[in-house]
């Protein structure tokens, strides 16, 4: 009986050695978990920083988006057109792309877009208007 009892004692340590051993593993795994979830917090609130950093401030696909990258084509498109000598042309592409862009500065509140385009624009409209013998390319 004695020897059962001590068999018995035995056991009961070793069983609870084992407990207590895995349970210090599930604690140092829950610590290690714990740390880890802190460090991909970390990096993903970086990450997400950078991303805010790069990412467009503008809206896509509304009405002043598609006015914006309309404007900046035919703006584009004005000077290539001026720069070829066809004036009249680029004149007025250059004009509308003003105009577009005084829309788009308006819709963003933006007075600097607003006032540089008026003032450009104002200049071409000028040009067009002392010039009328430029539209006589549209009549022959």
């Amino acid at each position: 009986m004695i020897k059962d009892s001590e068999h018995e004692e035995l056991s009961e340590t070793v069983d609870s050695n084992k407990m207590h051993n895995i349970t210090s593993k599930a604690g140092r795994l829950a610590m290690e978990l714990a740390a880890e979830k802190k460090r991909l917090a970390q990096e993903l609130e970086e990450l997400q920083g950078e991303y805010d950093d790069i990412k467009p401030l503008t809206p896509t696909g509304t009405r002043d988006w598609y006015v914006k990258w309309g404007s900046m084509i035919l703006g584009v498109l004005g000077v290539f057109l001026i720069s070829a000598e066809i004036y009249l042309f680029g004149q007025l592409a250059y004009l509308i792309s003003a105009v577009g862009w005084i829309y788009v500065g308006m819709q963003w509140g933006d007075r600097a877009i607003m006032i540089g385009s008026a003032i450009s624009g104002t200049a071409v409209a000028m040009f067009l208007i002392e010039n009328p013998k430029l539209f006589d390319q549209l009549f022959n």
